[in-house]
């Protein structure tokens, strides 16, 4: 059950990815120079003004090292590459194990 939600959330990420890439490329084209749109406006599009409560309770709860040199990177990426990378991740991680014991072929 677990694989099976990695795998889901997975593919929804790639295709978001691929979705955002899209966006990206026709930005890119009507604008004759290359844009994309980094990880935070897709936040900002997405839970809007709780997006500003974000950075205080992460260094409140967790530490203050983690939102300024991991997550400003993070958020400073182009949003398809990052969706793109979790949703492999993700499939990666969800993937059916493989059989320990096979048949040889060689002999």
């Amino acid at each position: 059950m677990v694989r099976f939600l990695l795998r889901l959330i997975g593919y929804v990420f790639v295709a978001a990815g691929f979705v955002a890439l899209v966006i990206d490329g026709a930005r890119s084209i009507a604008n004759a120079g290359l844009r994309f749109m980094p990880v935070s406006e897709a936040l900002i599009a997405l839970v809007q003004e709780r997006y500003q409560l974000i950075q205080p309770a992460i260094e409140r709860n967790i530490h203050p090292w983690l939102w300024d040199p991991l997550l400003l990177t993070v958020l400073r990426a182009p949003a398809a590459v990052v969706a793109l990378l979790l949703g492999f991740a993700l499939l990666w991680l969800g993937r059916r194990p493989e059989a320990a014991i096979g048949i040889v072929t060689r002999r």
